[in-house]
């Protein structure tokens, strides 16, 4: 039998939600898509997909959170992973940066009308960040979903981990050839993997590689 529900995708994947959880998820999902008649946020517009490559997507980078307490997510788009992932743990603080005006717009839309407490929407470049206020204390976990290569992720999330940090990049499933490819400057940068996590998302089959990433002096 098909699976199509939201609680039956999380299930697949081992990623239980609260009731109240799985209601704003799904409520996040068609605002997406409804502001998508109108602002062009996605490329995605059946519901069932929107389900599963952006929020079944997002949150299968719960597992590797851990006890943080801060969250980074560079080059957010329309809020994927940050959105659902603050949704899922409301007492972390995220912050979401995007260079894409409207998509930032649909992020704070959503935060106001969920009352998003610790959720920060920044419109402007991810090189930007450091140096600002909302950088100074550092970020526990800053993650990306297909935003560039593991060399420019590393060079961005750097100036921005708190100490012990991690980066997790979100990849595809060419994310372990990407690795092993970038091998030589990520040594160069004092970064080495120290987690990888490959799935596959459970309607299309489509592969997933999570490359944990920290800092080794």
């Amino acid at each position: 039998m098909a699976v199509h529900s939201l609680a039956e995708l999380l299930a697949e994947l081992g990623q239980p939600a609260a009731p109240q959880a799985l209601d704003r998820l799904e409520w996040l999902a068609a605002e997406l898509l409804r502001w998508n008649r109108t602002h062009n946020l996605t490329a995605i517009t059946d519901p069932l997909e929107v389900r599963e490559k952006h929020l079944l997507d997002s949150l299968t980078l719960l597992p590797l959170l851990g006890p943080a307490r801060r969250l980074l997510d560079l080059g957010s788009g329309a809020g994927f992973p940050a959105l659902p992932v603050k949704i899922v743990r409301p007492a972390l603080e995220v912050v979401s940066v995007d260079a894409v005006g409207k998509k930032i717009a649909f992020q704070r839309h959503v935060a106001r009308t969920l009352q998003l407490a610790g959720f920060t929407a920044v419109h402007g470049r991810a090189e930007d960040l450091p140096g600002t206020p909302l950088c100074g204390a550092g970020f526990d976990v800053i993650t990306a979903r297909a935003l560039g290569s593991l060399p420019l992720l590393v060079r961005l999330a750097a100036p921005c981990l708190a100490p012990g940090g991690r980066l997790v990049a979100m990849k595809g499933a060419d994310g372990e050839g990407e690795l092993a490819a970038a091998q030589g400057e990520l040594a160069a940068t004092g970064f080495v993997c120290t987690e990888r996590r490959f799935l596959q998302l459970p309607v299309s089959s489509s592969g997933r590689w999570l490359l944990v990433l920290e800092r080794r002096t």
